[in-house]
């Protein structure tokens, strides 16, 4: 890292920021924008992809003033497990049911962290999956099955 930048996490950051919030722009830009009383189908996505891009230059302004930890090991195997975790939601909700395919998704994602226990991952999947069934599923009424034709319940 070149010796003016202080913090190379808020560098770092912010570029991923900058550059997710210019890509989102960048595909964005044949859409119709519209305005504030009729929004077109590009006016959310600009408007988020504009605060993304400010959030990352704010990071990377910060990154030369403000002192910072040093970036350390890249965590490949957390990374790992939480795409997986994304991937098995994804197979998982249909066949079945959303209450299990949460709580795998928690348990698999919890797995990655070091700080990981049984008892705090499986009350966490329990809580969200909870919250999820009553909000989802009965407040907004998206038609999942709370458990799937695969557990024949």
């Amino acid at each position: 890292m070149a010796p003016f930048v202080r913090n190379p996490k808020e560098l770092w950051i912010g570029l991923i920021y900058v550059a997710i919030g210019s890509a989102a722009l960048y595909l964005g830009r044949d859409l119709e924008m519209g305005r504030a009383g009729e929004m077109g189908p590009a006016y959310f996505p600009t408007i988020l992809s504009c605060l993304l891009m400010a959030v990352g230059f704010v990071s990377l302004a910060r990154s030369f003033f403000r002192t910072g930890t040093p970036i350390g090991r890249f965590a490949i195997r957390g990374m790992l497990l939480i795409m997986l975790s994304i991937v098995l939601f994804g197979v998982l909700v249909r066949g079945a049911g959303l209450a299990p395919a949460l709580v795998v998704l928690v348990l698999v994602s919890s797995s990655a962290s070091v700080k990981f226990r049984w008892k705090g991952a499986l009350l966490m999947a329990v809580g969200i999956t909870i919250f999820c069934v009553v909000v989802f599923l009965k407040g907004l009424g998206i038609p999942l099955p709370v458990f799937g034709p695969w557990l024949g319940l």
